[in-house]
């Protein structure tokens, strides 16, 4: 099973959402071919109902704790709402380019 297939499931029975996008973004780094080592999740919940920004990621993060502990060297997420998510018209952001340098460089 894939590191991205396992995100998916793990969040998808922990938390329920009623939108979840897991974005591979490793080809986007000095990474090797195929790596699933960056990922950008957007998730969306009734469980995030009254909780704070840090509360929610807190929660992805447990629910992850294996795979950051492991195959996972970065992990960007959105944590919204249902009305936070059609407040913002279903939009998702826009990973930053990777400023690190080359591993052929080194």
């Amino acid at each position: 099973m894939t590191v991205q297939v396992t995100i998916e499931q793990k969040l998808t029975a922990s938390l329920a959402p009623a939108h979840l996008e897991v974005t591979n973004e490793s080809h986007m780094h000095s990474v090797p071919p195929g790596s699933e080592s960056h990922f950008k999740i957007i998730v969306v919940t009734d469980a995030f109902d009254d909780q704070r920004l840090i509360q929610r990621h807190q929660a992805v993060n447990a629910v992850l704790a294996d795979e950051l502990a492991g195959p996972l060297h970065a992990l960007s997420m959105e944590t919204l709402t249902p009305a936070e998510w059609q407040a913002r018209g279903g939009a998702t952001f826009t990973s930053p380019d990777c400023m690190g340098g080359s591993k052929a460089d080194q």
